[in-house]
């Protein structure tokens, strides 16, 4: 409580004093829940601060359910005047942060831009869910789509074809999992997309945002997860999986009216090692894999046979 109180009060500087102060604070993960009333009011009075909530999850294994976060990734969501990340690699973070520093500092109006449908010139905080699990990282990405795509909130790391039977979209740590699983399934079903979601929070924003333009009358108003799934074909599944709360990213099938499964964690964790944990809330490349051919062969019998798939 103390941290997040001084982090508003820091965050303020701006306007009580006329200069600028850019407060960073690091907490473990579950213990954002302890400060959220300080988060809240900090956040309602337009303090700017970054806080990074580090480890994260059960991927903390060895230390118990006390330490493992479950429903951060929803208050990110939730929490207004707030951006969300849990990037998974290191040039996602860096472009993130590189993107973070001015939008802290942002102090525009409340016109959304019509690219995104994000209120991203009026500025805000920034809440970054990161993890200490060792990752192998991707060969350096410079490109305008993986760029753009980590600030937008997602980016396909492997694009689908047209047609795509399934979708493997993670967001965070079991970015090892969920493209091992992507490449165990390869050799049986060759037309699979995998998507990294780097901000739940500003997808499912933009997607909302867009919605409401829609209803008072712009047809043409499209978010950015709209533009993504927009080419998968009607009979393509989403397969989604954090080490969070499942309804962070399972909200991704109403987009376009895609069947999803949704892999996370509902309850408090147990002590073990990372690969027993993930084993434990089938977090783990077999567990999503077995979720992605149940998919791909029930979805190509009602391909084949629609008539008994009504």
């Amino acid at each position: 409580m103390n941290l997040f109180l001084l982090l508003g009060a820091a965050g303020l500087s701006h306007s009580l004093f006329g200069k600028r102060l850019i407060p960073i604070g690091t907490v473990y993960d579950p213990f954002v829940c302890r400060g959220l009333d300080a988060l809240n009011y900090a956040c309602y009075q337009d303090a700017r601060f970054m806080i990074v909530g580090t480890p994260s999850g059960v991927t903390l294994a060895p230390e118990g359910g006390a330490h493992q976060s479950i429903g951060t990734p929803l208050i990110g969501m939730s929490q207004d005047g707030l951006a969300a990340f849990e990037p998974a690699f290191a040039d996602e973070l860096a472009v993130i942060m590189e993107w973070a520093f001015d939008y802290l500092q942002r102090d525009g109006g409340d016109d959304r831009d019509e690219r995104t449908w994000l209120r991203d010139e009026t500025g805000g905080s920034v809440y970054l869910r990161l993890t200490t699990k060792p990752l192998e990282q991707p060969l350096k990405r410079v490109d305008d789509d993986f760029r753009q795509g980590a600030i937008d909130g997602a980016y396909w790391l492997r694009k689908p074809g047209p047609n795509c039977v399934v979708v493997i979209a993670y967001q965070g740590a079991v970015a090892d999992e969920a493209i091992a699983a992507a490449g165990m399934i390869g050799e049986i079903r060759r037309d699979i997309g995998v998507l990294a979601v780097t901000s739940a929070d500003r997808l499912n924003a933009g997607w909302t945002a867009a919605q409401r333009e829609r209803a008072r009358g712009n047809p043409h108003a499209k978010s950015h997860i709209e533009r993504l799934l927009d080419p998968l074909p009607g009979h393509c599944a989403i397969v989604t999986v954090l080490d969070g709360h499942p309804a962070t990213l399972s909200w991704l099938g109403a987009v376009a009216g895609h069947r999803t499964i949704p892999h996370g964690v509902e309850h408090f964790g147990q002590t073990g090692t990372i690969g027993d944990l993930y084993r434990h809330f089938r977090l783990d490349r077999n567990a999503i894999a077995a979720s992605v051919m149940a998919l791909t062969i029930g979805k190509q019998a009602a391909i084949e046979r629609p008539a008994l798939f009504p």
